[in-house]
């Protein structure tokens, strides 16, 4: 064989092994961070500990910032409840040796016969040191859910119709049928929900809510209402 196929041959075989290394680690990055939420809904200290970096900087869906002591020192839940994690949606990007992941943990709580769940939305950062993958950054946010829509009555409905005014925008409401549609600065419209009386939401817009006021029983504005602020539009 000459020298060139030789080169040809062990640069071949350098592929094949680098790209099952990279399916190796990415696997135990995966098993890892499947055990991390198993840990976190269990409140295993000592195993998210073991996961994590000395300078891991950690956030959870609260926007608190948790150090590898404070993951350490987690408590399980109080008896009659228990917690658990699923992961879904998993993606998980390699980069040397970084890895870069991606999911939604979906929390399913028994708690004394009551049940209730949430989904999570996460991005975790793990590095190789020393062959150990461990987890140096990680940021949690809790999953807007959609709002059930409540049924109201047309007559119910004709209270919000109208035009509002905040800013030099303009918002029209109107009702089509037994359904409120909005639209803003004359483009096209979307429909709007009631979650209930007085408060309206967009169907795909879980973070935004419209509190309707009312004066005398009528309806005189609404609160546009969200993280950034709330704005209020008059009723012109």
């Amino acid at each position: 064989m000459s020298k060139a196929r030789k080169l040809s041959v062990a640069l071949s075989l350098l592929v094949v092994m680098s790209a099952e290394a990279t399916e190796s680690d990415r696997a135990i990055v995966e098993q890892q961070s499947r055990a991390f939420s198993d840990a976190s809904a269990a409140g295993d200290g000592k195993t998210l500990a073991h996961y994590v970096d000395d300078r891991v900087i950690f956030m959870n869906e609260t926007g608190e910032i948790a150090t590898k002591k404070d993951l350490a020192e987690s408590t399980p839940p109080p008896a009659g409840v228990v917690n658990k994690l699923v992961q879904s949606d998993v993606r998980i990007e390699m980069q040397g040796d970084t890895a870069v992941t991606s999911f939604t943990d979906n929390l399913t709580q028994h708690a004394n016969g009551a049940v209730r769940t949430a989904s999570f939305l996460s991005t975790e950062v793990w590095q190789k040191k020393d062959g150990r993958w461990l987890l140096i950054s990680s940021q949690t946010m809790t999953k807007p859910r959609e709002p059930v829509a409540a049924t109201l009555t047309s007559a119910e409905l004709d209270d919000y119709v109208g035009t509002y005014i905040a800013n030099g925008v303009t918002v029209t409401i109107e009702r089509k049928d037994l359904a409120l549609a909005s639209s803003t600065n004359g483009a096209a419209s979307t429909k709007l929900e009631m979650e209930a009386r007085d408060v309206a939401f967009t169907p795909g817009q879980p973070r935004l809510r419209r509190v309707f006021i009312r004066d005398g029983g009528k309806v005189t504005g609404f609160l546009s209402i969200r993280e950034s602020g709330d704005v209020f539009f008059k009723r012109s």
